[in-house]
């Protein structure tokens, strides 16, 4: 592995598509798309342009980094399938990386994230100088005023905001996780898909 491994990050667990191609402490190419849906067939030719920008090529790459939500169900897991097939075909690692933690990396300590969830409810979470607490979904009225600072976006008017964008925190938290041992990426959901089962019956397999 060089000096400055090469690690591309990206990130589809909202209304956008994000990558960013981090090297040693440098963000060599990054960018940011909104978008509602789509996210699957723009992602990697995103992250080829990338590449191209910083004249290198997929394999240059020193491992992976993926937003793992919680967020957008769908989105996640494009996100996240993509750095599992790519890890695999390139023979590098992919590190997992939660919004949470990425909206967290680079605050003050002690921190809670607050992030909208909708339906009246937020994800939370509190990072501490000794490491970060459990995850939870909460309904707005049940959070309890955080002791130190907040982030997030159902934090409130007093909130800090993020030290950096989420694709460069998910890129430089991978990093300081390189080399270590890391499970593979999965998606992190606080809350089930919002997709029903059919109304109908399956159908009948006959012999």
């Amino acid at each position: 592995m060089r000096p400055d491994p090469l690690i591309l990050a990206f990130d589809t667990s909202a209304a956008h598509c994000a990558a960013a191609l981090l090297s040693g402490d440098r963000i060599l190419a990054e960018a940011w798309e909104a978008m509602d849906k789509g996210q699957a067939e723009r992602l990697l030719p995103l992250c080829e342009e990338l590449l191209a920008q910083a004249g290198q090529g997929w394999r240059d790459l020193d491992a992976l980094a993926v937003g793992t939500g919680p967020g957008n169900f769908t989105g996640v897991r494009i996100a996240v399938a993509a750095a599992r097939g790519l890890a695999l075909s390139l023979g590098i690692p992919a590190i997992g990386v939660t919004r949470l933690e990425a909206l967290a990396h680079g605050l003050p300590r002690p921190v809670t994230v607050i992030e909208d969830a909708r339906r009246d409810e937020a994800y939370v979470q509190s990072f501490t100088a000794e490491g970060a607490g459990a995850a939870a979904l909460r309904r707005m009225g049940d959070i309890a005023h955080p002791t130190g600072a907040a982030t997030g976006s159902a934090a409130g008017p007093q909130a800090l905001p993020p030290a950096l964008p989420l694709h460069h925190a998910i890129a430089r938290i991978a990093a300081m996780r390189l080399g270590t041992d890391q499970p593979r990426p999965a998606p992190f959901y606080l809350r089930g898909a919002d997709a029903a089962p059919p109304s109908d019956p399956p159908p009948v397999i006959l012999p």
